[in-house]
């Protein structure tokens, strides 16, 4: 099975690790042409503002919408999911529009307030380390979106449909069972 990484930001070799650990094989996505060789794609952690440019400018948010359409599965962690979200707080547009879910930035600080903690994710039988660097918080989630986690009442994990989405880092450890998580979803696709 290959599942493709954004590569225009953030963490890729480390995600790239983890769906390698988890069962998959790993792609680097740099080009749209790309898309149509892989089951399922993460959009990693970065600057969310820096990604949706990028993405503007090599052709990704038509690309990612369709690869969407077609219902294959996408992974979006930190500002990945800021970029997957339909709304955006205090900010008039949104960047891919594909997830009912309305988030908040940098919701739990900035780099200095970054924490580990282990959550409870639903799907998953034992706690989740999670990283949470300068992370986003999903305020409100819309028709047909399931919630994964919270953290201290706020939602940090979601799911709707073939989407996925934390606001935590869980490729900066060595638990790959979000990435699992993942995986299975794209199996169920067929």
């Amino acid at each position: 099975m290959k599942i493709g990484v954004l590569a225009l930001q953030g963490a890729v070799a480390e995600h790239i690790r983890m769906l390698e650990l988890a069962g998959a094989e790993g792609v680097v996505v740099k080009r749209t042409e790309q898309l149509s060789e892989i089951g399922g794609i993460v959009i990693p952690g970065g600057e969310s503002t820096t990604i949706g440019k990028l993405m503007r400018t090599y052709g990704f948010i038509d690309a990612l919408r369709q690869f969407s359409a077609e219902g294959k599965p996408i992974f979006g962690t930190c500002a990945g999911l800021i970029v997957m979200a339909k709304e955006i707080s205090g900010q008039p547009e949104a960047h891919l529009e594909l997830m009912n879910i309305t988030v908040a930035r940098n919701a739990f600080g900035r780099q200095r307030e970054s924490f580990e903690t282990d959550l409870d994710v639903h799907g998953i039988s034992e706690k989740v380390r999670a990283v949470f660097i300068r992370a986003p918080l999903i305020e409100k989630v819309g028709e047909g979106v399931e919630i994964l986690s919270t953290y201290n009442g706020q939602i940090v994990a979601a799911r709707q449909k073939h989407l996925l989405v934390a606001s935590f880092h869980p490729e900066l450890t060595n638990d790959y069972r979000m990435h699992g998580y993942f995986l299975e979803m794209v199996k169920q696709r067929g």
